[in-house]
């Protein structure tokens, strides 16, 4: 493939390039006409990219990226192109290694920070992607964010009073995260405007929930032009209870970035329970916010007017890292040690492998940084896996985690029988399991939601383009690990929103694995 000003993306690459920018459009939620209108064009035109019938300039790639968080456009920012992964496959992995922090803690604490006036300090922040797109955001509108060392520990400083008309706007549609600030910016300002990430339009799923419990709190939202207008009318706290009507994570986590700097008491009911809002709890906790029901789906908040404290923090680790790192091993019939995992959020994942034939050690439990979540380490052994009876859903915490769902496509893959996996949580995800047929998998799409894998997998090596959605995108690049030949996995940028280093760190327990760009 070769980039210019100007020039033309090959012929050999255009239907490629088409179905990627097709699925980050529909991963982001936006319509053919939607898109055509953010980018200045018709949707006839649109229609022709998708299709691989346009001829592409570095300009229109440009575009199309910033609108869709692709990497696909970074030829529009500099002189390097997107970066891919060179596999070299059948491959056995051997050694330790740590999970690191958890990524979404880590984004639900940098929203967390805004509520606070002293300085925070949070320990061994993931450096992804995700995170660096909020730093964007927060230094854009006044805070002051300093990397402190080599261990990732990360200074916030936020000031009295933030410049939210200096908004990164192109950083803030780039994280999905943005509406996070909403709950602790309700109380900072009495109007403001917020970008949000194409096709998050008002009453959809994802989005409503946020709305009805923030309410409670005096915030409005109405969407115009691609942002969110917020206005905030002084009340008293919430008269009665909020009843989530969705037991989502950032739902539950910006009700109670809004509960924190709201006097009185504010009780949340349908909270969800999962790894990252325990350690918002946790940490609101040490700005002095009293919260009775942390691991249950009853919150009471006692919130402070006002919090100013110098604070540090210890995000706990990462259950779906962890969950990553032990799928590599089971693909692979690897023996490795993964240490620092977070057994309370991975115990039904386990009690799953088990039942279809894992053998693995269980060191004793100790505890995290943050004294309060309870890690171990885990050191599998290769074992011959056979389908489960019942198909695998993911259930709220504690229940299997939605997000680990994907890597049991992977490993049904190399299990004897029929596995039926059901993502009933996210339309379309299950769509991009189906990938992994073009490394030698029986992968059947029943309907946008189930999918059926027959095993085992005689893995071969391809070449694929990373689909938009993380853990689909990384559960193809752990098949590439036991696939026989060489395999390339294009345009991995949304592999590094969600994990830091991930392909350096297989490589020291063996793979092999090569990071280059086209030019």
């Amino acid at each position: 493939m070769s980039y210019g000003h100007g020039m033309t993306v090959h012929e050999d690459y255009l239907a490629r390039i088409g179905t990627l920018i097709r699925d980050a459009r529909q991963h982001s939620g936006l319509t053919q006409a939607q898109l055509a209108t953010q980018l200045g064009t018709s949707q006839s035109a649109v229609n022709r990219i998708e299709k691989g019938q346009q001829n592409l300039t570095l300009e229109t790639l440009s575009r199309i990226g910033s609108t869709l968080d692709s990497e696909l456009v970074g030829v529009g920012k500099g002189t390097t192109g997107p970066s891919h992964l060179r596999v070299q496959g059948e491959t056995t992995l051997s050694g330790a290694i740590d999970v690191k922090s958890s990524k979404n803690a880590g984004v639900a604490l940098l929203c967390a920070s805004l509520l606070n006036t002293g300085t925070t300090v949070l320990r061994k922040v993931a450096r992804i992607e995700e995170v660096n797109r909020l730093l964007e955001v927060l230094t854009s509108i006044g805070v002051k964010a300093t990397w402190l060392n080599a261990e990732n520990d990360l200074e916030l400083q936020v000031p009295a009073t933030l410049d939210l008309a200096s908004i990164d706007a192109a950083a803030a549609r780039r994280t999905r995260s943005i509406i996070m600030f909403l709950g602790p910016l309700l109380h900072r300002a009495g109007r403001f405007q917020l970008p949000y990430a194409g096709g998050c339009d008002l009453g959809t799923r994802t989005v409503e929930p946020h709305m009805s419990a923030l309410r409670h709190f005096g915030l409005e939202v109405v969407a115009t032009d691609h942002h969110y207008q917020a206005t905030t009318t002084p009340v008293d706290g919430p008269r009665r209870p909020i009843v989530l009507t969705e037991r989502g994570d950032t739902v539950t986590e910006n009700a109670l970035l809004a509960a924190a700097l709201s006097e009185g008491e504010t009780v949340i009911r349908n909270a969800s329970p999962n790894y990252m809002v325990q350690d918002l709890c946790f940490f609101l906790e040490e700005l002095g916010v009293q919260i009775e029901g942390i691991g249950t789906t009853t919150l009471r908040v006692r919130g402070r007017a006002h919090l100013s404290t110098d604070v540090e923090y210890a995000p706990s680790e990462d259950p779906i890292e962890a969950m990553s790192l032990i799928s590599a091993a089971i693909v692979t019939r690897s023996s490795i040690t993964v240490r620092r995992v977070p057994i309370e959020f991975m115990e039904i994942e386990l009690a799953l492998l088990e039942e279809m034939g894992l053998r693995y050690d269980r060191s004793e439990e100790y505890m995290a940084e943050n004294g309060r979540t309870r890690l171990v380490d885990i050191t599998t052994h290769p074992s011959q896996l056979r389908a489960p009876i019942d198909k695998i859903h993911p259930m709220p915490f504690p229940g299997l985690n939605i997000d680990n769902l994907p890597f049991f496509a992977v490993i049904a893959a190399t299990a004897e029988g029929q596995t039926m996996l059901h993502d009933w949580v996210y339309e379309n995800r299950a769509i991009y399991l189906t990938e992994l047929t073009k490394l030698g998998a029986n992968v059947k799409l029943m309907d946008p939601h189930r999918v059926l894998i027959e095993g085992p997998t005689r893995w071969s090596g391809a070449e694929l383009v990373c689909p938009p959605a993380l853990r689909p995108a990384v559960v193809i690049l752990l098949a590439m690990l036991a696939a026989k030949g060489t395999s390339v996995l294009r345009n991995v940028y949304v592999i590094n929103r969600g994990y830091e280093d991930l392909a350096e760190r297989l490589n020291r327990l063996g793979a092999r694995i090569e990071t280059f760009r086209d030019i």
